[in-house]
């Protein structure tokens, strides 16, 4: 996600750091350089101009009198005017106090619209709502399917009769959601290739038919100015109430996100970040500022990893990881929560200093894959004692996961050396302290776990990073106690 935008302004950032002070000249020097990084992530020229005089006007004046660290003045400030250009998070549906809440899905074929229909009702089943979907688009024929087989996995119902116009059908859909006591019906409308009358007017139609609480744009990320062209067009017809940007998760260039907010006026709500249903997150514009400034988002990164591992388990694994009784069991659990907090690459570029360098990296991921099938081929006597896996029993484990003797010798060195690597460290809550912030590691270190050991940074050394984290735990530990005080 935004490697080439990040990698511009790392670039752009450390000629900054290392010209002594901030004059004009080479304020001057480096804003072209992010006017050219902007231009070339196809932003809007207008909110390029924009973006760069409100630098311009904080950057020049008494502090470059004065003379500054130039590297973190003008990263503070490109920074906040980022988030400014972005507006404030607001990805808060208000709901209504009475009947069902209707949001009102449109957008382009191929934006991942009816996807994102899916994502967004699965997100509001888990926030405690009843659902219901409708399936109103009628120009693309598997898009009824699709919606009923997302529906199925979420456990979210999903409304069509055959025969009726899309108007009609959102208008039965409603009234359905009525009968069934649904408090969310989410309307997938049908999109069309490019914008044009008949979409328009049949949007525009059912706007007016159902007249939904939230109309949201489902816009591709990959398309740049495109995309902000279409959401001219459907925010003339409809009034918008939010955006939603689809897959972030591939080579877009940000041109998109970043101008949505300052050419039409509304909030960005959601961005999804890959095509599982659990890949839809509430828009931060702090922290998508911070990825396409290659800081990081760390942030983002603790809610993954609170969202893969279970506290209780946790607690169990540390106390297990003490007594050093670490055993394969324990090293698969490790590996699916990896893999449920998403991909490596990914992860890495929520790091602060370490995504860049890795950008570039063929990470294989398969390995996880491999170790998981291999430790499924065991018995439960191998899994609690794998020093006793002799090669009789490698053959066998091999055979049965499709390996080689030689991948399952691999996998015991590695768990051997992860194993006595966790007993030297003696505490998970120091381990957990000392995840690396290097961004020298070659594959080969990679691939070795001891490679993380020596001299190992702070994963949140930066001070901003800090207080986002102590805030964000602060807010954490409040609605933890609220929902408990809810209970009683």
């Amino acid at each position: 996600m935004f490697t080439q935008i990040a990698d511009r302004f790392t670039s752009i950032f450390n000629r900054f750091r290392g010209s002594g002070t901030l004059t004009e000249d080479n304020l001057k020097e480096g804003l072209r350089e992010v006017r050219r990084a902007l231009l070339e992530a196809d932003v809007n020229v207008g909110v390029v101009k924009t973006f760069l005089d409100a630098v311009t006007a904080k950057a020049v004046g008494e502090s470059v009198l004065k003379g500054v660290a130039p590297g973190q003045q003008v990263v503070q400030i490109v920074h906040d005017e980022l988030i400014a250009v972005m507006g404030a998070a607001d990805s808060a549906i208000p709901f209504a106090k009475a009947g069902p809440t209707v949001i009102l899905m449109a957008g382009l074929q191929g934006s991942g619209k009816t996807t994102t229909c899916g994502k967004l009702a699965r997100m509001l089943k888990e926030q405690g709502k009843r659902p219901l979907l409708v399936a109103a688009d009628l120009q693309r024929p598997a898009a009824i399917d699709q919606l009923k087989i997302l529906g199925g996995q979420i456990g979210v119902p999903v409304f069509h009769e055959p025969g009726l116009k899309a108007p009609e059908l959102c208008a039965r859909g409603v009234n359905h959601a009525q009968l069934d006591n649904r408090d969310v019906v989410i309307l997938d409308t049908a999109g069309r290739l490019h914008v044009d009358d008949a979409l328009m007017a049949e949007v525009a139609d059912i706007h007016r038919r159902t007249t939904p609480h939230q109309t949201y744009l489902v816009i591709d990320a990959m398309t740049g100015q495109d995309a902000v062209h279409s959401a001219k067009a459907f925010n003339d017809r409809l009034s918008l109430d939010g955006v939603v940007v689809t897959k972030l998760d591939g080579d877009t260039r940000g041109g998109a996100i970043v101008s949505l907010r300052a050419t039409i006026g509304k909030p960005i709500k959601f961005v999804g970040t890959g095509e599982k249903l659990d890949a839809l997150q509430p828009f931060h514009p702090d922290r998508m500022a911070r990825r396409i400034l290659g800081m990081g988002d760390v942030l983002t990164f603790v809610e993954k990893a609170q969202a893969a591992v279970d506290e209780t388990e946790a607690k169990k694994l540390e106390e297990r990881i003490k007594k050093n009784k670490f055993d394969l069991q324990d090293f698969q659990d490790q590996l699916k929560a990896i893999q449920r907090m998403g991909s490596i690459k990914d992860l890495l570029g929520l790091i602060p200093g370490v995504g860049a360098k890795f950008s570039e990296l063929n990470i294989d991921e398969s390995v996880f894959r491999r170790y998981q099938a291999m430790i499924g081929s065991m018995t439960k006597y191998e899994r609690s004692q794998p020093e006793l896996i002799d090669m009789g029993r490698r053959r066998r484990i091999a055979l049965g996961s499709g390996t080689s003797t030689n991948d399952v010798q691999a996998l015991l060195k590695h768990f051997l050396t992860m194993k006595k690597m966790m007993g030297k460290m003696g505490d998970f809550q120091e381990m957990a302290a000392r995840l690396p912030d290097n961004p020298h590691l070659t594959p080969e270190q990679l691939a070795n776990p001891q490679a993380f050991m020596p001299n190992p940074n702070k994963l949140f050394a930066r001070k901003d990073d800090q207080d986002a984290l102590k805030k964000y735990r602060q807010e954490r530990k409040r609605k933890k106690m609220l929902a408990k005080k809810n209970r009683r």
